[in-house]
């Protein structure tokens, strides 16, 4: 095949929020794990001998890069079983108290919490003002000498907008009068891993969670940071693993993955930053420039620099979805985890904005591969899909693609979204 074909055929993945890669050098880190070093760390004899000293060195390079002990990690099976076990751990242990987060977490925090709420605990749950950022100060009237828990994730899943997690950890050591105990600060750091500084104590957590699958490591596997002397009832329990509070056989491979994987972003954070950075403000400003009625979600300076969230208005966002997917271009509406659903984004009608601006949502997330001559691409692709989708909204793909002079967009009759009830203006 020529190099003019392949060029032709390469897609544009823009969803390094949902997912990532696995990096080659962590595949290499995990290559003997998987038919060589097979071993059950609990195993006695050699085998397992040589997975429990794998483990452990695993454990030491995850604690190394974020300023932990290694006793303080606890590994799970990714980023929404770490959030869970930190949630119904602390909220476990404790039995009864006060709890605050905001009205724009991960699912896998706010679900959890909403649950509390319905089994008795008081939950508060703060806004994030437009911008998309918590105030400190909201979190320090909502503390009360009954409140177990605040959990705040690091940077959003969605709109990418970094919360001044370091300043709220100040506020929480000082209600706590400088001391231990409750309340325990936690955040979902899944999203912030491969931007950010994930050191724990100047970040003033009690409880982090990081998951490989957004870092280019493996997917499956995650860890939950948790401070020495903070309690948690565990969730999964059985052979006790996990300093009894994660029970399951270690999967060695996957967690040789991860550290590696933590290691590698951890230290090329800050020149990735800077690469992508003026990427994003180009990728935005070309589209407000080309592409009427668009609206940046989001503080547009204090997010990852990887993020670029816009409604576009008067289309569905799903309809542009599948449109661009026909052009090469893979991005979302939102959270990966909610895909599957037409429900508008929780999170950006928590920034109080109408259901149209929530539909209309899109979600650009760059990484590792990501070029202008890429954004350039969807950018020269973009205007015309929405130019065609307004044209057509509210848009029946089932019925309505069969009339449309461009058919070859839409990839055919395998396309089921329906029309919603509303049209926009």
């Amino acid at each position: 095949m020529s190099d003019n074909k392949n060029a032709k055929m390469k897609r544009i993945y823009l969803d390094y929020a949902a997912t990532t890669p696995t990096d080659q050098r962590v595949k290499d880190a995990m290559g003997r794990f998987w038919t060589e070093e097979f071993g059950n760390a609990g195993g006695l004899y050699e085998e397992g001998r040589r997975a429990k000293e794998n483990l452990r060195a695993s454990r030491e390079q995850i604690a190394r890069a974020i300023g932990a002990r290694p006793d303080e990690i606890i590994f799970t099976s990714g980023g929404t079983e770490s959030d869970n076990l930190a949630i119904f751990g602390v909220s476990g242990a404790a039995k009864h108290g006060h709890i605050i987060t905001t009205e724009f977490e991960h699912h896998a925090v706010l679900e959890p919490c909403q649950r509390l709420k319905k089994e008795g605990f008081d939950v508060t749950f703060l806004d994030v003002g437009e911008d998309g950022i918590v105030k400190p100060e909201n979190v320090k009237r909502s503390l009360r000498p009954e409140t177990i828990l605040v959990s705040i994730m690091y940077a959003n899943n969605e709109i990418g907008t970094i919360q001044p997690i370091a300043e709220i950890g100040k506020i929480i050591k000082e209600f706590k009068g400088g001391g231990a105990g409750y309340p325990y600060f936690h955040t979902d750091a899944c999203q912030a891993a491969g931007y950010l500084d994930l050191n724990v104590n100047k970040l003033g957590v009690d409880l982090m969670t990081v998951n490989g699958s957004k870092i280019y490591g493996p997917k499956g596997i995650g860890f939950l940071y948790k401070r020495a002397g903070v309690k948690i009832k565990p969730q999964i329990i059985g052979g006790g693993q996990e300093m009894r509070m994660r029970s399951g056989t270690e999967p060695v491979a996957l967690i040789v993955g991860l550290a590696k994987a933590l290691e590698i972003a951890q230290a090329e954070r800050v020149a990735e930053s800077a690469r992508l950075a003026p990427l994003r403000d180009y990728f935005v400003s070309e589209i407000q420039r080309r592409v009427p009625k668009v609206i940046l979600n989001g503080h547009p300076a204090k997010r990852l620099p990887n993020n670029i969230n816009i409604s576009i208005l008067d289309i569905e966002g799903e309809a542009l979805v599948l449109y661009l997917d026909a052009k090469r271009i893979s991005f979302s509406t939102g959270s990966a985890c909610t895909s599957e659903s037409l429900e508008p984004s929780h999170v950006i009608l928590a920034l109080g904005k109408p259901y149209e601006f929530a539909h209309a949502s899109m979600r650009f997330t760059m990484g590792r591969s990501t070029t202008k001559e890429d954004l350039d691409y969807v950018l020269n692709e973009l205007p015309n899909a929405v130019l065609w989708l307004r044209k057509v909204s509210p848009l029946n793909l089932e019925a309505g693609a069969k009339s449309m002079s461009h058919p070859e967009a839409f990839a055919g009759e395998n396309l089921k979204v329906k029309a919603k009830s509303k049209s926009y203006k």
